[in-house]
């Protein structure tokens, strides 16, 4: 069973597609459901392929499959083949030393923009692109997403300026786990998380960075690091 918005995606979707031959950008799938980032449409998009409605090709820009109908939108009538709706942008190029990976093992994660191993930086909102990361760095259910790191205070944890950390979605942490924290709702950090009573300390790995200790309410858990890509 589909929520009201994850029909009204679906809906849009297959109306543009039906009209233009090529389904909608991330951008006007959130306007149309009026929504305030496209990290809802994401979800959203996840949702409908998790319940087998749509299904998205690894490596294509905009690239949708409609797979199934629901009763409401007339089911799926006699002689209905799924399409492939080839994107109209040309494929990000791979780097040039990235190795062969099968299509099915791989899976397209949002990538944020970027994120502070050092000083905090504005909270990102926003998706600039896809990336492939291989399945089994997804680990546990839920979303996730990738960011690129920018400084160096988590150099000693093995995570360098400009890699890119994939993040599994969610607001609770153990002690010594690598999290996004969102401070102040307007900055974002990579940092290690420790609770200690009422407050929260966000530690760096680089003796460098001072270890920061915040009020709890001030501190809001985005996410946990599960995967690293490197580009050399």
């Amino acid at each position: 069973m589909l929520t009201r918005k994850q029909l009204d995606l679906l809906e849009f979707i297959h109306k543009r597609v039906q009209r233009d031959g090529v389904p909608p950008s991330f951008d006007e799938m959130k306007e149309a459901l009026d929504l305030r980032s496209k990290s809802g449409i994401h979800r959203l998009i996840t949702a409908l392929e998790e319940r087998g409605f749509i299904r998205r090709l690894a490596h294509r820009a905009r690239a949708i499959e409609i797979v199934k109908l629901p009763e409401s939108m007339g089911g799926a009538p006699q002689g209905f083949a799924p399409r492939v709706i080839e994107g109209d942008r040309a494929d990000t190029p791979q780097p040039a030393n990235a190795l062969p990976v099968s299509a099915a093992l791989v899976a397209e994660l949002p990538l944020m923009g970027r994120i502070a191993a050092g000083v905090p930086i504005e909270a990102i909102s926003h998706v600039s692109h896809n990336v492939a990361v291989p399945q089994d760095m997804l680990r546990g259910s839920g979303e996730h997403y990738a960011l690129e790191v920018k400084g160096d205070s988590m150099i000693e944890a093995g995570i360098n300026d400009g890699d890119v950390v994939i993040i599994r979605e969610g607001n609770t942490a153990e002690n010594g786990d690598i999290v996004v924290a969102l401070v102040e709702d307007h900055e974002a950090t990579l940092k290690r998380f420790f609770r200690k009573g009422n407050a929260i300390a966000l530690e760096a790995a680089n003796p460098s960075y001072e270890t920061r200790v915040l009020p709890d309410d001030k501190v809001k858990v985005q996410g946990k690091l599960v995967g690293l890509i490197r580009t050399y």
